[in-house]
């Protein structure tokens, strides 16, 4: 076990090279502000230090808001703010370190606001019902209920959040005035979409679709459901992601 001294003071930290990338991007990006003792709850749960993209983003932001805040990319959190969840929250980490603890399935570390969960897998995915290696970043696609490997890890995968090639990975999941809905939503909301986005009727017609935002609890429970009931395996994350 490394304590949080040896996790915190390194040499090289990531942050200012994501300092960069942040301030780079051609995608619209919102930093926003820690709360800097959960952020060293989750590194320390996470035993992960400030070199790599995951701590530096633990201990410096609240999380990120990607694309007009399509995508929510979790951090130390920033909630008495009305901020997002951290990753300790997201995850349900134990409220006091435990070296024994580790999540069950992979770690959440993003959503979309149309249900999508961003996922870095475990030690063992296939035991999951997950694709991909361990380590590699998973994608649970709402509008097919299945999880998708990525073939990243977790700062390839920021990297490539602010690289500007999400409008190709959500080809036929947005649709005409969905920046403007999604950047109107608060922190705590989605948008649910119906007919479903696995539905037939959505794939057919996107743009045809009645949506409202609603609690993201709700859009992530939805998909969830629906999951365990027809899809090929338990999701493997909680409604209230």
């Amino acid at each position: 076990m490394r304590e949080i001294d040896e996790l915190v003071n390194v040499d090289g930290p990531a942050w200012p090279e994501l300092q960069e990338m942040l301030g780079a991007s051609p995608v619209p990006v919102q930093v926003l502000p820690a709360d800097v003792d959960e952020g060293r709850r989750s590194l320390l749960q996470m035993q992960v230090s400030v070199r790599s993209v995951l701590g530096a983003l633990a201990l410096n932001t609240g999380g990120l808001l990607v694309d007009n805040g399509w995508v929510r990319v979790f951090g130390g959190g920033s909630v008495p703010d009305g901020g997002l969840p951290s990753l300790a929250q997201i995850n349900r980490f134990p409220s006091d370190f435990d070296p024994g603890w580790h999540p069950a399935t992979g770690l959440v570390v993003g959503h979309d606001v149309v249900g999508g969960v961003f996922a870095l897998n475990g030690g063992d995915p296939s035991a999951a019902g997950r694709p991909g290696a361990p380590g590699q970043m998973t994608y649970f696609a709402p509008d097919t209920l299945e999880w998708e490997a990525m073939e990243m890890g977790h700062s390839v995968w920021v990297s490539w959040l602010l690289s500007g090639q999400l409008e190709t990975f959500y080809d036929g999941l947005r649709w005409p005035g969905w920046r403007e809905e999604a950047a109107a939503l608060t922190f705590s909301q989605g948008i649910s979409v119906y007919p479903f986005l696995w539905s037939e009727e959505a794939h057919d017609d996107l743009a045809a679709t009645s949506r409202r935002a609603v609690p993201m609890r709700e859009v992530i429970g939805v998909a969830a459901d629906f999951a365990r009931q027809t899809g090929p395996a338990d999701p493997g994350f909680l409604g209230d992601v």
